[in-house]
């Protein structure tokens, strides 16, 4: 009785056609090769059958990902398992002279967006206290109050000039990312510790400094030197916990938007270019009004014996 010869599809001997190539003519390390033959034996074993390169449809692409999706996997694992699969058709198509590669319209799902970090109300009352008579101490308590007033990014406040605030009408005009200018208003904490600060900022500069801002030089403050008296203020505060300069301008999207609701206004003050940058403050949102929902909603705990 001979041994039965076990069958290859058509996939798989692309598949080790393919990893023959990386191996011979790209020259990939043994790692790389290795990573690649999981992940596509992955889609070859569950295309099964004598399914062949050609035959495949997007369909059946987004279906593997799908079962993947549902089995577990990490969303940047599915992403490279899919960049192999592209590789692998890319290829494929190349050598049979076919320029479309199905699985350039599939998109793996993307890996969740960590929150951004924000202080609350009450911590932000305890970084944001002081009135120093000292110069340094006076210019930080300046840079935090706007940067949670006006949630400006920490190149916007680098690079904010006197004459764009207008302490008067109580704005603030910044240059944002893509060279846009927005124009932002300044709260009454904020306008106030600017106040504070500029007549120790008017004995630092010399005459032709237009940095509103100013190390104790009299030069433009460094961005670093920003990111460090930040932490530096809530430490100085005993807060407890490291505070940077997003952080700040995070705990002002999130605390507009729980309290107005409005997602396009928050967007403008932002200088967000597409609105879905700025919905990851909603998640912030929904977080805060769940807690609040758990804990004040008379429905919103089982109560003894039920929901009538």
């Amino acid at each position: 009785m001979s041994d039965a010869v076990e069958r290859v599809s058509p996939l798989e001997e692309r598949r080790d056609a393919f990893l023959s190539y990386l191996t011979n003519v790209r020259r990939l390390s043994p790692n790389t090769i290795a990573a690649y033959r999981r992940d596509l034996t992955a889609f070859v074993e569950h295309c099964g059958g004598d399914a062949s390169p050609k035959e495949l449809s997007e369909a059946q692409i987004r279906h593997w990902l799908a079962q993947e999706h549902r089995r577990g996997l990490a969303p940047n694992t599915l992403q490279r398992r899919l960049s192999a699969l592209r590789a692998f058709l890319q290829w494929d198509g190349k050598e049979r002279g076919e320029q479309r590669n199905i699985a350039r319209g599939v998109r793996a799902p993307r890996k969740r967006r960590k929150l951004p970090s924000t202080l609350e109300a009450d911590q932000l009352s305890g970084y944001l206290k002081g009135n120093s008579d000292d110069p340094l101490e006076a210019r930080d308590m300046a840079m935090g109050e706007l940067f949670y007033s006006s949630g400006l990014r920490l190149s916007e406040l680098q690079t904010l000039d006197v004459d764009q605030l207008d302490l008067r009408e109580s704005l603030v005009t910044v240059t944002g990312k893509g060279n846009k200018t927005r124009t932002v208003p300044v709260g009454q904490h904020a306008r106030e510790a600017i106040e504070r600060y500029l007549p120790h900022r008017a004995l630092l500069a010399g005459d032709n400094e237009k940095a509103l801002f100013l190390s104790q030089r009299g030069q433009r403050i460094s961005v670093r030197n920003i990111q460090l008296r930040i932490r530096d203020l809530a430490r100085r505060n005993g807060l407890g916990r490291d505070v940077h300069p997003h952080m700040l301008r995070h705990s002002f999207a999130s605390h507009l938007l729980e309290s107005s609701g409005d997602l396009r206004a928050v967007q403008e003050l932002l200088g967000h270019s597409d609105i879905a940058t700025t919905q990851i403050y909603t998640h912030l949102d929904f977080q805060h009004l769940a807690k609040t929902y758990d804990s004040a909603h008379p429905r919103a705990k089982k109560r003894d014996g039920g929901d009538r």
